[in-house]
């Protein structure tokens, strides 16, 4: 009895032995409550209600874990809806260039809370998922930012490298106000003496290519389309009493109008760029499909249509208008308001002007009682090159990570604060080196956002070898 017990008591030590030395311990940064991994920094991070405009809470948080660690602060801006900060492996003032990591601290409205199946502000953890607005959006890119900066300034915080790395958190990227961004471009630029930097893009896709829809694929958005809001507005004087319906009246005018803009597919518009996304595509695919992406001017009519069946892809290839608000003042059902007025967000790609647009946009809704006035624009900005040695390596760093993926130079519908930086000549690049599946993407910006868990690690180390991959410059 005594030596089964003995041989029994062997093997358990042996079994949890095994198991402990098997066991990969978690990289963890310092916090107020201790030792936080990167999913409890996030789940934290989450927790605060960062809609654009009241970023400060978040921003103080996530500025005291910087100093905690070690790392360089520089304050751009204290207030809500400009709360920015940098915290950098060396001080500013060494005037080295920098490798930047943009994210913004703010987040868009949860919407209706009843819908999510964890609080939007909750940060709950599951035992598959990181749940709360912003899960994507951008705190999750922001803390793995965070993190493999942590990192690399307690690998290389001693030691004379030759870039700085900075981890930049703006306010008001949701809300694209004069704070944030704007203002850290127009006051610290040269400060910052960005090199190169990295913002918030694209994670990898799949079911892209036809002949192997399995295929991750890592879209490095080189540039962007921008936005151009605009609010149409009409007054129309007519009876008010809803049983007699006039000839003309403003509501039935602006509908046929926005019919006239919106009710017809976006012609597609082939450009340097996004004809470059599909030659890239052809070299992956097999037989006469690769042949067309190959030379997409020869085969347009043919690739246009498969296009159109996959919309995040069709929006590189069009300016688009979208109808998001139509608005006529007016509550009571038998009254027939006099005005109405309608926002539309539109996205232009980088060759067509803001008045060529407007122009083109008046011509359509063929009323000219209709005023159109920019609520916002953004000028025309060149995109950045996929030939710098950055890009090659953030090309080597995603390919150490994800060996099965690939990788190609792309541009996004959306535009993000990386724009105020590419408008002063740096080189800005876009994406989030994670594998998410499509039904993740469809909860950004919608109710029950969240996350897979198990991904952050490995984004974090891609940001890390991007690092590293420059300091062997």
């Amino acid at each position: 009895m005594s030596r089964n017990f003995t041989l029994l008591f062997f093997f358990i030590f042996l079994s949890v032995h095994i198991q402990s030395q098997n066991k990969v311990s978690e990289y963890t940064i310092l916090s107020e409550e201790g030792d936080i991994t990167i999913e409890q920094a996030l789940s934290k991070y989450l927790q605060f209600k960062s809609i654009s405009g009241n970023e400060k809470e978040a921003g103080e948080w996530l500025k005291n874990l910087c100093l905690k660690n070690g790392l360089y602060v520089t304050q751009m801006g204290d207030t809500n809806n400009n709360y920015n900060f940098a915290a950098s492996i060396y001080p500013l003032s060494s005037g080295l260039p920098n490798i930047i990591l943009l994210n913004h601290i703010d987040v868009i409205p949860s919407g209706d809370v009843s819908k999510w199946e964890h609080g939007p502000f909750s940060g709950d953890i599951t035992e598959t998922e990181i749940w709360g607005r912003g899960a994507f959006d951008n705190k999750g890119n922001g803390i793995m930012h965070l993190f493999s900066t942590i990192k690399i300034a307690q690998e290389y915080g001693n030691k004379n490298m030759p870039y700085n790395v900075t981890f930049l958190a703006v306010s008001c990227e949701e809300t694209q106000c004069e704070g944030g961004a704007t203002y850290v471009t127009q006051n610290y630029f040269k400060a910052l003496n960005p090199a190169v930097v990295l913002g918030e893009g694209p994670p990898a896709f799949n079911d892209v290519l036809k002949s192997h829809p399995e295929q991750n694929l890592f879209g490095i958005s080189i540039t962007n389309k921008r936005p151009l809001w605009l609010e149409l507005s009409l007054k129309v004087k007519t009876s008010a009493h809803g049983s007699i319906s006039p000839l003309n009246y403003a509501n039935k005018d602006m509908i046929e109008a926005l019919d006239n803009i919106i009710g017809e597919p976006q012609k597609v518009v082939y450009n340097e760029t996004n004809i470059n996304i599909l030659k890239q595509l052809g070299q992956w695919e097999k037989g006469i499909s690769a042949l067309a992406l190959k030379h997409p001017r020869l085969f347009k009519v043919f690739i246009v249509p498969q296009l159109r069946k996959k919309p995040e892809l069709f929006s590189l290839f069009s300016n688009s208008i979208t109808l998001t608000s139509v608005n006529s003042h007016n509550d009571v059902v038998n009254v027939i308001p006099e005005e109405i007025t309608a926002l539309l967000d539109c996205r232009l790609l980088p060759h067509k002007t803001n008045e060529e647009f407007i122009a083109g946009l008046k011509d359509k809704l063929d009323n000219t009682n209709i005023e159109v006035k920019v609520i916002r624009e953004m000028p025309i900005i060149p995109p950045s090159s996929d030939k710098s040695i950055f890009f090659a390596k953030i090309k080597e760093a995603v390919k150490k990570n994800y060996p099965q993926s690939s990788t190609l130079s792309a541009s996004v519908p959306n535009y993000n604060d990386v724009s105020y930086f590419r408008a002063q000549g740096i080189n800005s690049f876009c994406f989030t080196p994670i594998q998410l599946d499509r039904h993740y993407l469809e909860r950004i910006h919608n109710t029950n956002e969240r996350i897979p868990r198990g991904v952050l690690s490995k984004g974090m180390q891609t940001y890390i070898d991007f690092i590293k991959g420059c300091f062997s410059l």
